[in-house]
């Protein structure tokens, strides 16, 4: 469950490609969110971004930059924890799915054709048209589960 060690790379040159501006504040952002292992609450980044430029940071700013990065797919709001984890698969449109570790806090990103298809299915058997579809599902991660097995 290690960060992608060129997410923020990766991120920067989809930008360049779709003609999406990159300030020096979502640069920032980006940084800290990809070196981070788990997710992020927004005042955890402001926190993180204002050690980094030694001054105090306006929190609007940063919900903006979340919002930008948000709306073009390269990042997903955990709603249960208030919290932002970066998209592994942005280079495609996709529906989420996150397993989020109670131990150690981490999230993954998977895709399941197959979930997705049948929430959406569900959804318009009662007539609900789906606009976004995130699930976030809560457990124990492999690694922490052997923690646990092994006795550690």
């Amino acid at each position: 469950m290690n960060p992608p060690e060129n997410w923020s790379l990766q991120v920067e040159s989809a930008c360049a490609r779709k003609g999406l501006q990159i300030t020096p504040l979502r640069q920032a952002v980006l940084g800290i969110v990809g070196d981070s292992p788990a997710p992020l609450g927004a005042y955890a980044i402001i926190e993180a971004l204002a050690r980094r430029e030694g001054k105090a940071i306006a929190p609007p700013t940063v919900y903006r930059t979340l919002d930008f990065f948000l709306e073009h797919g390269f990042l997903h709001k955990i709603e249960s924890r208030n919290a932002y984890a970066r998209c592994e698969h942005f280079d495609h449109a996709h529906q989420s799915v996150l397993l989020l570790c109670e131990s150690c806090g981490r999230s993954v990103e998977i895709e399941d054709a197959d979930l997705s298809s049948s929430l959406d299915a569900t959804a318009r058997r009662a007539g609900f048209q789906l606009h976004r579809l995130m699930v976030e599902m809560s457990g124990v991660c492999a690694e922490c589960a052997a923690t646990r097995s092994a006795g550690v």
